[in-house]
């Protein structure tokens, strides 16, 4: 457990106690994107000192909110996980990260975009109301790092690295379409028509994932 506590019987103190340290909520938004190594977490929260992040993850640990295991062999690696109750973080997640969004235009100086930021960037724009019924996959190829996108019967999974069988590849070419296209300043076409991107596969697929990914 955390060692902070604030002395009410409530339960956003509770939770607070658990993940209200700093960096804590960071660490759970990268496993959602699977399970990670140390060096996988170091990597993803790059100015997060090492002794924090181990502190971090015992104390998630000790709140049964994540859980490590070992890798079979060959791989003889430790990684680090969500139990199905940290899982359960999942829609706070979204809502803190959508409520933060607001304040966001381009990156301040001395910050970094990471996989898995772009990764909660996509689960906080999903609009599940535009995809029922639907089943799709998106390999989203940035500059440094690829992003799947998994939506099956409308439910939508994120992870880091490549689609197994996507549908459609978007790959970002120069400036900021893909941004574009979620805040609706260009259309599908217009992207295409710039050379910001290059897709493979159906062109159609590019106008329903500006529907369903949308600020």
């Amino acid at each position: 457990m955390a060692s902070r506590e604030y002395g009410q019987f409530c339960g956003l103190a509770r939770a607070m106690e658990m993940v209200g340290e700093r960096w804590s909520m960071l660490i759970i938004r990268n496993l959602f994107a699977g399970p990670q190594r140390f060096t996988d977490l170091r990597k993803g929260l790059p100015a997060i000192p090492t002794n924090i992040l181990s502190a971090r993850l015992k104390q998630l640990e000790g709140a049964g909110l994540a859980t490590r295991r070992a890798l079979p062999h060959p791989e003889r690696a430790v990684v680090y996980e969500l139990t199905d109750y940290g899982r359960d973080l999942e829609s706070a997640l979204i809502a803190l990260g959508r409520w933060g969004a607001r304040t966001m235009i381009e990156p301040r100086p001395g910050e970094v975009i990471t996989a898995e930021s772009i990764a909660m960037s996509f689960r906080t724009t999903y609009r599940p109301e535009a995809a029922q019924n639907v089943t799709v996959g998106y390999e989203v190829r940035m500059g440094d790092f690829t992003l799947r996108l998994q939506i099956t019967d409308g439910e939508l999974t994120v992870g880091t690295g490549k689609h197994p069988a996507p549908d459609l590849v978007i790959e970002r070419l120069t400036g900021h379409p893909i941004r574009e296209l979620m805040n609706g300043s260009k259309t599908p076409d217009e992207v295409l028509h710039d050379g910001g991107v290059r897709v493979e596969g159906d062109p159609a697929l590019l106008s329903r994932f500006a529907e369903m990914f949308h600020f």
